[in-house]
Formats: structure tokens, sequence, C-alpha cells
């Protein structure tokens, strides 16, 4: 995980294969672009400290919409897998709008964890290119041939994930429950608890996005 410029604001430097440039400030971070989902947020430490409450009241019309999204990207999903074990590819149609729910639910994450305080835009974000215009940013590389038998198995081959994720969920509630006082108090996120629950935002991303077919090499188990 490091600073760096985020996609679609301008500046000319990418990250991940992504599409856009940055002008990331020298609190922007992002995940290790050598894998082909990466995420980003470009925000400020500082938060109002009304946002530890407020954020999470102002989404509730955000979290309707992402859970209707979410049933219609897992039957996607699923149709996705049987025409990748068919085909070998992922049909782009049905990739860019599962991509762009998991942007969405990203974009959302962030907010609902007042690690930003832009409001996110209705609407799904789709697209394996990130079109910038929001603090958080989730680009994914074209997916190209699939391992056929990586897709058949992917449940099997996900277990050893789903445990990290089990322990890095207890550290994401753990750190937010500590950040939430630390905003309260400061109205400023600490830099390294900060780090931590955007580290395993990314690591969510990645997983999240490999789990739903969008890329085939496995993720990473770390942070960064």
């Amino acid at each position: 995980m490091s600073s760096v410029d985020a996609p679609g604001s301008g500046s000319g430097s990418s990250v991940g294969g992504g599409g856009g440039s940055g002008g990331g400030g020298p609190t922007a971070l992002a995940s290790d672009p050598s894998y082909p989902v990466t995420a980003g947020l470009d925000a400020p430490y500082e938060v109002a400290r009304w946002r530890v409450i407020g954020n999470v009241l102002m989404a509730i019309p955000h979290i309707v919409i992402l859970y209707v999204l979410n049933i219609a990207a897992q039957v996607l999903v699923f149709i996705s897998w049987f025409a990748i074990l068919i085909t070998g590819r992922m049909p782009e149609g049905l990739g860019t709008f599962i991509d762009g729910v998991h942007r969405y639910q990203y974009r959302i994450g962030t907010f609902i964890l007042f690690l930003r305080e832009p409001y996110p835009a209705f609407g799904i974000p789709s697209g394996y290119e990130e079109p910038g215009g929001d603090p958080a940013w989730l680009q994914i590389a074209t997916p190209g041939e699939y391992s056929r038998l990586m897709v058949f198995f992917r449940i099997i081959v996900a277990i050893p994930l789903f445990i990290v994720g089990v322990v890095y969920s207890i550290l994401l509630y753990v750190c937010a429950v500590v950040g939430w006082f630390a905003v309260l108090i400061t109205g400023r996120w600490p830099a390294g608890l900060r780090r931590i629950v955007v580290g395993v935002l990314f690591w969510g991303a990645r997983f999240n996005a490999w789990y739903a077919l969008l890329a085939d090499p496995y993720p990473p188990f770390g942070l960064s």
C-alpha cells in the first residue's frame, strides 16, 4: 500500500494499469498495482466530528439500493460462471455491470466508515475503467483468458481467503471503533489506524472482485 495519484482526476500518472490520471495528495493511498484489481482512496485525515454518525445515516438510501444491486450482480456472476467455463472468457456486458456494482459498494463502504466527506453519487459507475469523480476509486484490468479449472473450483480454493477475511473483519471492526472515538474527539483519523482500515478495504475489494469472477489471478493475502 502506498501513496499515489488517483485515477480520473487529471495529473497524468496511472495506477495499476488504470485509466486515469491523478491529483492525489500526500494522504492518498492505493493498493499494490501488481494485481489486476487496484483500489485507492484520496481523502484527508481530517473529518468533521459529526460524520461518525451522520455518514451512516446519510448512507441509508445507498445501502437499500446496493442491496438490490447485489442481488442482480450475484445472478449475473452465476451466469458468468457458466459462460467462462464454456468460452474461457467473461462476457463483457456482464463484467462491466458487476464491476460497477463492486465499485459502487466500495465507494459506499469508505463513506460509511467516515473515511471521506463527499457524498457518493447515486448510480452504477460501470466499466472496468475507473470513471473518476469520487475520492474512492476501483480500477480493474480487462480480464483475458481464464483458467477454467480455477473458475470451476472457485468456492473451494477461496476457503483460505474466507478464513483470512474473518480475521480481517475483526481487525476492521476493532480499528473502526477506535477510529470512531478518535475522529469524534479530535476530528482527525490517526494516520496508522486509517492505513489499516483502508488496507482491509483494499483487501476486500480485491477478494470480492476475484470471487465475482472479475479477475483470474489468486488475490494476495496481505493488506498492501
